[in-house]
């Protein structure tokens, strides 16, 4: 009998947590469970919600923040199985240099109907991840066919030549990201017209600059690429992407009475 993780046995999502009783873009969060459970094939429990900030207020957890204002000061990695258990795990969030590196690695193989979710075998993600410490990087970038289709912890997005951002496409592997989403409007009011598409290597070579979004990062600028440099770091996109970020982190976090 294989000890492998099963994906469809879970699914999960790591949340900026303000270290009490709220959670940045809970809503957004929760949308995306249910919308990865339906895909892996079960549903979540009617009062899933409710359980979680239960079991978050019950939380015990006292390491100090170590992060700056930009960034949130804990995660909160919420796990629900296929049979409706549901798991809490905390952690301190961490900090980045001012201008990270990037390793390129080979995505992992799933069927279409796991890949883009957060599921239970996770393992190939956080490997990325170690490979890129071992390399002297902060984040490895997965890579199929030529083209970036995400990245070990946070979705890659570059500035083209044309004016246009553009991130990788849900259908070719990549998640479908919680900051992006609270982002996005933000980017477009301010002149960046933001869309998915298929970042082959020579595209992203050329870009004009590229940062990386994630629930614990935010916003981050990356500069090089297997020791490329890629365009001109903390530029437009940079700052445009940072402000509509830093209004989202004082304005959106929720506790269970200000849900809607």
């Amino acid at each position: 009998m294989s000890n492998d993780p099963d994906p469809y046995d879970e699914v999960w999502s790591s949340i900026a947590w303000d270290g009490k009783n709220c959670l940045l873009a809970a809503n957004l969060h929760f949308d995306r469970l249910e919308r990865h459970a339906t895909r892996l094939g079960f549903n979540l429990p009617e009062d899933y919600r409710e359980k979680i900030f239960t079991k978050l207020n019950d939380l015990e957890f006292f390491e100090s923040p170590v992060v700056d204002f930009h960034q949130p000061p804990y995660l909160l990695k919420v796990g629900i199985t296929k049979d409706g258990k549901i798991s809490l795990i905390p952690r301190i969030n961490q900090s980045w240099p001012t201008i990270i590196s990037a390793i390129t690695v080979v995505a992992p193989k799933w069927k279409p109907q796991i890949r883009g979710t957060k599921h239970g075998d996770w393992q190939p993600y956080r490997d990325a991840g170690e490979l890129a410490k071992s390399n002297n990087a902060d984040i490895s970038l997965l890579v199929e066919n030529n083209s970036v289709i995400d990245g070990s912890r946070c979705l890659p997005i570059i500035l083209d030549l044309d004016g246009f951002a553009y991130h990788p496409r849900v259908e070719d592997g990549a998640l479908d990201s919680i900051t992006l989403e609270q982002i996005k409007e933000g980017l477009e009011d301010a002149g960046i017209p933001i869309r998915p598409a298929i970042l082959t290597l020579p595209l992203i070579l050329r870009a004009k600059e590229m940062i990386v979004l994630g629930s614990g990062m935010g916003v981050q600028s990356l500069g090089t690429i297997d020791g490329r440099q890629i365009g001109t770091p903390r530029g437009k996109l940079y700052d445009t992407a940072m402000s509509c970020w830093l209004e989202r982190l004082s304005s959106s976090w929720q506790s269970i009475e200000n849900m809607s």
